[in-house]
């Protein structure tokens, strides 16, 4: 049955005319699939209704905040509480005192917590303190990572950036581009290369400890361990982008899981509990570089806003409960399991990469464990499957190089309807 979109399409026209794009992030605007986007009414545990009624099982889950589902009733009565007492004030509160204590207590190397507004600010303020710490101005990142916006690492980037064929953007200066080196992720060869290269020039290495912007692709055993004794011994520091990873797959960091030893952490997504947020936490005397108390430089009208921090507490009092994070894994599980059947079922090619509740079907390649075998997916295939499974009330990320995010809201029904929708998608070629 085809679904109407007629609102969403009229909504499209008008943003077109004074949005760039019609969308304010490029990969909401479905062009990887080809389609104009459904414009979301609004969010009820596991599903999403759009404009013109149409309810979805939503495996978005805007891009890992919503871990608890959408709406969650203890986050809204928190959200109203907080706005009868204000919005924001420009200066300190207790809330932001108390987040920043709840990570360090989560994470062992967050002995000190910068709050701000984004991932991509994360990512920026990171590499600023490990400059300035290192007195190196050079970083090396991984081919498919993502790790916001900002210019040294916007080279080879994953997530829309692989999506749109782009490996960098218009308006990066060659000469800062050039600070950055790329290396295969799961590999060590290049970075190893890099760092004898060029001694005494290298600040960091920055990567995705559970890799989701390229499609999720965990790291290979003993990778992270290694790298981070390499990384050290050369002088310079590393650093874990946890954006995404952070408190998805446990209750704190998932680096160790990983046996990494990171110097700095970044964190946003399901801390700020679907409201706008970023960290930046780490080993104290890097994290005292920044001002007021170091020579490094952040700030933020909105860093620490108080609906997002109370947001935030409330979504890790509830990661508290016993038994969540099996609860995760065991739908996780049962997704992969049932999807598993169904390509075999369908006699398509296609792997499964998953870690916890993050988990990405690849069409047509067997295997998946970097960047260069990521793009060597079917877009083509997914984009048939993504379309096949919208018509059938189901919502993926509209893009190959995207996790599929389980919540908490996903009940053993939705995942068996996704599961029997994915077997007559497939089977439909």
């Amino acid at each position: 049955m085809k679904i109407s979109l007629k609102k969403s399409a009229d909504l499209f026209a008008r943003a077109a005319k004074k949005i760039p794009g019609a969308v304010n992030s490029p990969v909401r605007a479905w062009k990887a699939v080809g389609q104009a986007p459904a414009f979301i009414a609004r969010g009820d545990g596991a599903c999403l209704f759009d404009a013109d009624g149409n309810r979805f099982i939503d495996y978005v889950g805007s891009y890992g905040p919503a871990i608890l589902g959408h709406a969650h009733p203890a986050i809204a009565a928190a959200l109203a509480a907080q706005a009868r007492q204000g919005l924001c004030f420009g200066a300190p509160t207790e809330l932001e005192v108390e987040l920043a204590e709840r990570i360090s207590a989560a994470i062992p190397v967050a002995e000190k917590v910068r709050l701000v507004n984004s991932g991509t600010e994360a990512g920026m303020t990171a590499l600023r303190i490990a400059r300035a710490a290192t007195g190196r101005p050079g970083i090396i990142k991984f081919d498919g990572c993502y790790h916001g916006h900002s210019d040294s690492l916007l080279v080879r980037a994953g997530s829309g950036v692989m999506t749109l064929g782009v490996p960098d953007s218009a308006g990066v200066p060659e000469a800062l581009a050039a600070l950055t080196q790329v290396a295969a992720y799961n590999s060590l060869d290049a970075v190893e290369r890099y760092l004898k290269a060029e001694p005494g020039r290298i600040a960091a290495v920055i990567v995705e400890p559970l890799a989701a912007n390229m499609g999720v692709v965990p790291p290979a055993p003993g990778f992270l361990k290694e790298l981070g004794a390499l990384v050290h011994r050369h002088g310079a520091l590393l650093i874990c982008d946890e954006v995404i990873s952070g408190f998805r797959l446990r209750y704190g960091a998932a680096y160790e899981l990983f046996d990494a030893d990171p110097d700095l952490v970044m964190l946003g997504k399901i801390i700020g509990g679907g409201l706008p947020i970023g960290a930046v936490a780490g080993r104290a005397a890097l994290m005292d570089q920044l001002a007021p108390v170091g020579p490094v430089y952040q700030a933020g009208t909105l860093s620490g806003n108080p609906l997002s921090v109370r947001a935030g507490l409330e979504t890790l009092t509830l990661l508290q409960r016993p038994g969540v994070y099996e609860r995760l894994e065991a739908a996780g599980a049962r997704l992969e399991t049932g999807l598993r059947a169904a390509l075999d079922a369908a006699r398509r090619s296609g792997c499964i990469n998953r870690a916890g509740s993050l988990l990405t079907l690849f069409h047509g390649v067997d295997e998946v464990t970097d960047g260069a075998s990521a793009r060597r997916a079917d877009t083509a295939a997914f984009a048939r499957f993504f379309h096949a499974m919208f018509e059938r009330g189901i919502n993926l990320p509209p893009a190959q190089f995207e996790a599929m995010f389980v919540s908490l809201a996903h009940s053993d029904a939705d995942l068996d309807a996704t599961i029997a929708a994915a077997r007559d998608a497939l089977a439909a070629g």
